[in-house]
């Protein structure tokens, strides 16, 4: 079978490998769309895969006993049909021939955090797929069933694939921060993730603000159901929003951008009692205690991913609602134009590819 590897410094190779055979409790996926995630490019970018791991606090290949030269198959937002299961899967819960999404995360199974569903947070650490675990950029990809979750079957392939990480941070972040229909929320950074959070938050009948400081962006989040955008490079997003709210502020904000302006600002920008999640990696949030939090009595969240049972409720969700998913891929490849999709990714001048199968 086909994989996609990353080498490191912008290069990548498509690999052939053995087709895995399922073990005890694990099946088979024959993939049908693997998305490609803004996180992937830290690995691409790396010097070597293995100093980017450790750089994010995973660990070296030796620590999972791995060799240095493991060539892992890129990719975590996959979904596919099983081919096969192995041995101790009851046919109830998972058989071939079913649709599936699948959680991009292993860990022990037995810490608290895993039997919760939060297997990111594996007291034992967590092993994500497509960096320490073969990924989905591949023609299969054998994992535990206790991965995976059923894909609705008015969801294609290619919206398992969103829901499967972009979409599913979106609204993972979109719960803790408890938003309905009561709520104005404001998002910064109106990349996938931010798109997929305009999106969804729509759906939940959220009075939705956008801001950019890209035109296409902005001029995107029309279309995925903002009723307001805000241009961040020609106006200041705090002073729009209260404009927009009377005054008031938004009830809730989420910073999908990275960087300590967009963070300050999505703090700044909610009224008393704002609810704010931080779900973009870069950046380190700076503000006073006093002005920007205490006095206002605002509440900041960490929002990462979400549990597998997120996942199941996000894929509930949206084929209940029909929330066209879909769209947050602007652009299909094969798997093998893997180096000029992720060469055209990396420019950061479109928007998010997908493989299809």
């Amino acid at each position: 079978m086909r994989g996609v590897v990353f080498k490191g410094n912008r290069e990548l190779e498509v690999l052939d490998f053995e087709v895995p055979r399922p073990g005890t409790g694990e099946a088979l996926i024959r993939m049908q769309a693997s998305g490609m995630c803004g996180s992937d490019l830290h690995f691409y970018r790396a010097e070597s895969p293995e100093k980017q791991l450790i750089s994010q606090g995973f660990g070296s290949f030796a620590d999972r006993g791995l060799a240095s030269d493991t060539k892992i198959i890129a990719g975590h937002e996959p979904s596919g049909i099983i081919e096969e299961v192995g041995v101790g899967v009851d046919p109830k819960q998972f058989k071939s021939g079913d649709r599936v999404i699948v959680f991009h995360y292993e860990g022990c199974g037995c810490c608290d955090h895993c039997r919760t569903g939060w297997t990111q947070m594996c007291v034992e650490g967590a092993e994500p797929h497509g960096a320490i675990r073969n990924g989905g950029h591949a023609d299969y990809m054998c994992v535990p069933v206790s991965t995976l979750v059923h894909l609705p079957s008015d969801i294609s392939f290619v919206g398992g694939a969103a829901i499967a990480c972009g979409t599913g941070t979106a609204f993972g972040a979109l719960n803790r921060l408890n938003v309905s229909a009561r709520d104005t929320l404001v998002i910064y950074g109106l990349g996938p993730v931010g798109l997929a959070a305009v999106q969804l938050g729509a759906a939940l009948g959220a009075e939705v603000i956008g801001v950019d400081i890209d035109q296409k962006r902005v001029e995107a989040a029309k279309l995925f159901g903002a009723a307001h955008v805000i241009d961040g490079r020609s106006k200041d997003p705090v002073e729009e929003v209260f404009k927009i709210t009377g005054g008031k502020g938004a009830s809730c904000a989420i910073d999908c951008a990275g960087g300590e302006i967009p963070k300050t600002q999505a703090v700044r920008s909610t009224a008393p009692w704002g609810r704010i999640a931080l779900v973009a990696v870069g950046g380190n949030l700076n503000v006073v205690g006093w002005n920007d939090l205490i006095k206002s009595q605002r509440t900041v969240i960490g929002s990462y991913t979400f549990s597998i049972t997120g996942m199941k409720q996000c894929a509930e969700f949206i084929a209940h609602h029909g929330v066209e998913v879909d769209r947050v891929f602007s652009d299909h490849w094969n798997l093998e134009q893997a180096s000029t999709a992720y060469a055209a990714f990396d420019s950061q001048v479109g928007g998010k590819g997908v493989f299809v199968f």
